[in-house]
């Protein structure tokens, strides 16, 4: 619902309390919510903070108070006062109007510009392995956050850390070259990721067949998980890229363009995309010069052993090592030097991490140590952190045996839309082309409606099959009901200009889907200034069901006159407008047909 009444009312129930009870009363005592379902109305004024100027029973305070607001303002119709609450019903011409003034347009939703530029950095793949559920939830809360910050009126960059180097891509190149024969993307027919993470895995195999000979032998675990032979010679292959050996750059390049080969093949089925590459190839070595500057600020000092720290412990945290004795960076070096680079690159006024939540002290460090070196941008950072999601155990098994990759998922996900939707008999005179395509929005909506429609913070269990219901609280279901209502729309020849005139009076439910339409730009607002897609998630649902209420109560096509009838087709447009304008802010598609 738009602001615009909500201000009325505190304005007229300010003067109220000014002139009934000779008061003047703070706005921040005026509360305005949602009527319960359970009252008449659509919204209500709490009375008890009111009382305590009018000195009267609360009953006989909103009853006051509502004659007075009525008298003034035309847009209430009815109140009632039930115990403190004065619930107030506001007229159809008000509903009316709103909905032909505002929602029916085509730009409902948008937000003007606000000057302000803001980074979402999201994925952060290493170049070992394929890419798996876990960062199915990343890239899609991070692309998902993005656009509707963009829709917000941000000027929103996308950017992807790619972590291209250090001991986990040493240990796949090592791997191929003892045992890769060769072997090439092109060769074997496997995605370039999935090659480069099998020989990762044929690595981590023979290290633990190393280690336990080593322990036969009689040396401790911890000794012999540095003594085997093949971590060593990883190790000195890592010294070697470093020093800029020739030969393993151009291994390291070459596995590595695989690997990105690879990723934009996922990135495209799970229709996720950047604007800027970093990669930690280039951005290792940065930082030092950051760490020089906290020593001459005295933000740092250094130990015995010439290691520099920062001592965060009136802060509640501990000290923290940012450089080591020998000079070489460790993870907060390269962040804090990052950090610098991507202000000068964009000088954006704020900056969102999406990592997950294991990283929350990492980052709570990170930022305070910024602050701390006096960077004015660093108040701009925000750690989006995620719960872990987890999968019926037994449902699925990854390549590797260990973690879900996502293509995989992907794959059974289309695999299960194409049963579901063939069972309950929704491809009734599609191509076939038209047929995968549609399994591919409605595997993929179910994916990112499922995941996306819980808070970020929370853990979440993904039952594939759970999520493919056109009937629950799911993608499916707002997917299909966005397909009814557009079957509707062509069974009435609907066309905007022809359907402008409204009715005098409304029905309930037609009541209740132009104010739950209204709300659309508070849903997007709430999820841009939470950095949650959830609030749109669910509020697509509640369109969804609200919309398919009014589909059952109210005749449209066969409404009692023409102007009914167009006044329900213009409603029902404005509802796809909106569905399909928030699922895309998700990131999902919605089909014209099913």
């Amino acid at each position: 619902m738009t602001n615009t009444i909500q201000h009325q009312l505190i304005h007229y129930t300010k003067q109220a309390v000014g002139e009934l009870y000779q008061a003047d009363i703070p706005e921040n005592q005026i509360t305005i919510q949602d009527t319960r379902k359970e009252f008449e109305g659509q919204l209500t004024i709490v009375v008890f903070p009111i009382t305590r100027y009018s000195k009267k029973p609360p009953e006989e305070t909103g009853n006051e108070l509502g004659a007075y607001l009525q008298e003034r303002m035309a847009e209430l119709a009815s109140f009632n006062t039930i115990k403190g609450f004065l619930n107030l019903s506001l007229s159809d011409s008000y509903w009316v109007n709103l909905f032909t003034t505002q929602v029916a347009q085509e730009n409902f939703g948008a937000f003007p510009a606000n000057g302000r530029t803001l980074m979402v950095e999201y994925s952060s793949p290493n170049t070992n392995k394929p890419l798996h559920l876990g960062h199915i939830r990343n890239n899609l809360l991070g692309y998902s956050v993005a656009e509707i910050l963009k829709a917000y009126g941000y000027s929103v960059i996308k950017a992807n850390l790619v972590n291209d180097r250090g001991i986990h891509i040493c240990k796949s190149m090592l791997a191929w070259q003892r045992w890769g024969n060769g072997e090439t993307p092109e060769s074997s027919g496997l995605k370039g990721d999935h090659l480069v993470g099998k020989y990762y895995v044929l690595f981590d195999k023979a290290y633990k067949q190393e280690v336990d000979e080593l322990k036969a032998r009689g040396v401790g675990e911890e000794e012999a998980k540095k003594q085997a032979p093949i971590i060593r010679e990883a190790q000195q292959m890592l010294q070697q890229w470093e020093a800029g050996d020739e030969l393993v750059i151009a291994l390291w390049k070459t596995m590595n363009s695989w690997v990105y080969a690879g990723f934009e093949q996922t990135y495209g089925r799970l229709g996720v995309d950047f604007d800027k590459y970093y990669y930690e190839s280039n951005t290792y070595l940065l930082g030092k010069d950051i760490i020089q500057e906290g020593l001459d600020k005295g933000v740092f000092f250094r130990k015995p052993d010439n290691s520099v720290w920062i001592d965060l412990t009136e802060d509640g945290l501990d000290e923290k090592l940012v450089l080591r004795g020998d000079g070489t960076s460790v993870y907060i070096t390269q962040d804090l030097g990052t950090a610098q680079l991507k202000y000068d690159d964009f000088q954006m006024e704020e900056s969102i991490y999406v990592v997950g939540n294991e990283q929350d002290y990492h980052f709570k460090v990170l930022f305070l140590i910024l602050k701390k070196l006096g960077k004015t941008w660093a108040d701009g950072l925000f750690h989006l952190s995620y719960g872990m999601v987890d999968l019926p155990s037994g449902k699925m098994k990854s390549r590797e045996g260990t973690v879900v990759d996502a293509d995989d998922l992907m794959d059974e996900m289309l695999a299960t839309a194409r049963k579901r939707t063939e069972e309950l008999g929704k491809t009734e005179g599609l191509s076939n082309s038209e047929k995968a395509h549609l399994y591919h929005i409605i595997g993929m909506g179910a994916l990112k409606y499922f995941l996306l429609k819980v808070e970020p913070k929370k853990r979440l269990l993904f039952d594939p099959s759970e999520s493919i219901d056109f009937q629950g609280h799911t993608g499916p279901f707002i997917q299909y009901t966005h397909a009814r209502i557009k079957s509707v729309l062509a069974k009435g020849s609907y066309s905007k200009e022809a359907h402008t005139a409204a009715p005098v009076s409304l029905t309930e439910s037609e009541r209740d889907l132009i104010r739950l339409l209204s709300d659309y730009p508070a849903a997007i607002e709430a999820s841009a200034k939470e950095f949650s897609p959830a609030q749109l998630a669910n509020y697509c649902y509640d369109v969804a069901k609200q919309y398919n209420k009014f589909y059952h109560e109210e005749p449209i096509l066969k409404a009692a006159d023409t102007m009914a009838r167009n006044f329900r087709l213009n409603l029902s447009a404005a509802a796809a407008d909106v569905i399909a304008n928030a699922m895309k802010l998700l990131g999902i598609e919605v089909p014209e047909r099913m």
